[in-house]
C-alpha cells in the first residue's frame, strides 16, 4: 500500500508541470539568495575579526595592570622577554609577539596630528599576522628610520612614500622628546584605530629613543586556537591584565550579534515564502482533485493513507526545490569564498567601517542543514489548511456536485 501511496504521491506532484516547477524555481532561487547573503554576513564579519586578531591583539592579549586605563611607560610589562618565552612554550600556541607602544603627536610641515607609534619586529610580525598583507603601497623596510604608516593616518597628513615625518611623545623620564622619521610604506589592516592613527617602527630602536629596556613590553599578543588559554594566563599571571579578543574588542560582539540578526531576519522572509508558495500549490492542487479524494473515501481508503499522500507530495515538492537551491547555493558561496565582490567604487565607506574593498564570503554547512529542516517544515506545515478541507469532506456531496 506505501509504494501505492509513494508513486501516486510523486505522480501527484507534477501533475501540474509548470505550477510546480514555478514553486521549485521560487524555492531554490529565495534559498541560494539566502544562503549567498548567509556566507557573505559571515564573510565580511570573519575578514574583519581576522584582520584584527593578526594586526593588534591576536587571541588573548597582556598588558600591565594600569596600561588600559593610563597608557604611560610606566606601565609597562617588565619582565616581557622571560613570560613570552615561557608561553611560546605552551601546548597549543601558535605565535606571540611583544609590542611597544606610545601615545603622542605625528607632525609634517603643514599639518599634525594624534598618533600612536608601535615598536614592532618585523619578523615575527609576518610570523603571527602576515604583516606584509597590509602592505598597501611602498616596501616593508623598518631600517635605520624607516617607518609604516597607516592608511588613514597617510591621508589625513597627506603623506606619501619617501615623506618625511616627527613624531614627539613623552620619554620613560618624562622628558618631551622628537624623532624624525621616513614614510617607507602605507599600510592598511582594517583595524580602525590602526589604519587612523598607527605609525610602525623597529621595536628595539623605539627602545632606545624612549629609554625602556629591551625586556620591557605594553602589550604581549598570543595567537592560538586552544580552548582554555585565557583562563590559564589569567590563573598564571594574575599580576597582569589578560584579555580575550572578545574583551578587548566587545564592537566585534556586537557586529556578529547584528549579523546574525540580519541572517535571522532573511531567514524568516525567505521561509515564509516558501511556506506560502507551497501552501498555494498543494491548496490549489488539492481543490483540483477534491472529487478524486471524495471516491477515495467513499471506497473506503482510510484518511491517514490520503494524509501520508498530501504529505508526501509536499515533501517532494519541497526536497527538489531544495536540492536545486542547495545546488545553486554552494556555488554561489563557492565564488564568493574565491573572487568575492569589488565594492570598490564605494571603498572610502568601506574602509571607514573597517572592510576591505573586496568582500569574500564563508561556507558553513550550517547553512545547509538550517535550510533543510526550515524548508521540510514548511513543507509540512502547508499541507495543514488542504489536509483540513479534506478531513470534513462529505464524500457522496462532494461526487454529487462534481457530476
Amino acid at each position: 500500500m506505501f509504494k501505492l501511496i509513494i508513486k501516486m504521491a510523486w505522480k501527484n506532484s507534477f501533475l501540474r508541470l509548470s505550477r510546480t516547477l514555478l514553486v521549485i524555481t521560487m524555492i531554490a532561487v529565495s534559498m541560494s539568495m539566502m544562503i549567498g547573503i548567509q556566507g557573505l554576513y559571515d564573510g565580511m564579519t570573519a575578514n574583519m575579526i581576522d584582520k584584527n586578531k593578526r594586526s593588534d591583539s591576536g587571541d588573548v592579549a597582556l598588558y600591565e595592570k594600569e596600561y588600559r586605563v593610563e597608557k604611560e611607560l610606566k606601565n609597562t610589562i617588565k619582565n616581557a622577554n622571560e613570560i613570552k618565552g615561557a608561553i611560546e612554550n605552551r601546548a597549543g600556541v601558535e605565535a606571540v609577539v611583544s609590542r611597544v607602544r606610545a601615545e603622542g603627536l605625528a607632525s609634517t610641515a603643514r599639518k599634525s596630528s594624534f598618533a600612536m607609534i608601535n615598536g614592532i619586529n618585523l619578523s615575527e610580525e609576518e610570523h603571527f599576522g602576515v604583516f606584509s598583507d597590509f602592505l598597501k603601497e611602498g616596501a616593508l623596510s623598518l631600517e635605520k628610520r624607516d617607518a609604516l604608516v597607516g592608511i588613514e593616518l597617510a591621508k589625513t597628513l597627506k603623506l606619501r612614500v619617501g615623506s618625511k615625518i616627527i613624531f614627539s611623545t613623552q620619554d620613560s623620564s618624562g622628558e618631551i622628546n622628537s624623532l624624525a622619521l621616513k614614510v617607507s610604506g602605507i599600510v592598511q589592516t582594517t583595524n580602525i584605530s590602526l589604519d587612523n592613527s598607527a605609525i610602525f617602527m623597529d621595536r628595539e630602536k623605539l627602545h632606545a629613543f624612549l629609554g625602556t629596556l629591551p625586556s620591557e613590553a605594553t602589550q604581549i599578543a598570543i595567537k592560538s586556537s586552544k580552548e582554555g588559554l585565557h583562563k590559564a594566563l589569567k590563573l598564571k599571571y594574575p599580576e597582569l591584565d589578560v584579555k580575550s579578543f572578545l574583551e578587548l574588542q566587545p564592537m566585534m560582539k556586537q557586529m556578529q550579534d547584528m549579523m546574525t540578526i540580519f541572517n535571522s531576519i532573511t531567514f524568516f522572509i525567505v521561509m515564509s515564502v516558501v511556506f506560502v508558495g507551497i501552501l498555494g500549490v498543494m491548496y490549489v492542487s488539492v481543490l483540483d482533485r477534491i472529487r478524486e479524494f471524495g471516491i477515495m473515501l467513499s471506497i473506503g481508503m482510510q484518511y491517514r493513507y490520503i494524509r501520508v499522500q498530501i504529505f508526501l507530495e509536499a515533501l517532494f515538492v519541497g526536497l527538489t526545490g531544495y536540492i536545486f537551491g542547495a545546488t545553486l547555493g554552494a556555488f554561489l558561496l563557492l565564488y564568493l569564498r574565491d573572487y568575492g565582490i569589488d565594492l570598490s567604487a564605494f571603498a572610502d565607506a568601506m574602509q571607514s567601517f573597517g572592510y576591505e574593498t573586496t568582500v569574500h564570503g564563508t561556507i558553513k554547512i550550517s547553512y545547509f542543514t538550517t535550510t533543510f529542516l526550515a524548508i521540510m517544515s514548511a513543507s509540512f506545515l502547508s499541507v495543514l489548511i488542504p489536509l483540513r478541507k479534506i478531513k470534513n469532506l462529505n464524500p457522496i456531496e462532494v461526487i454529487k456536485a462534481e457530476k
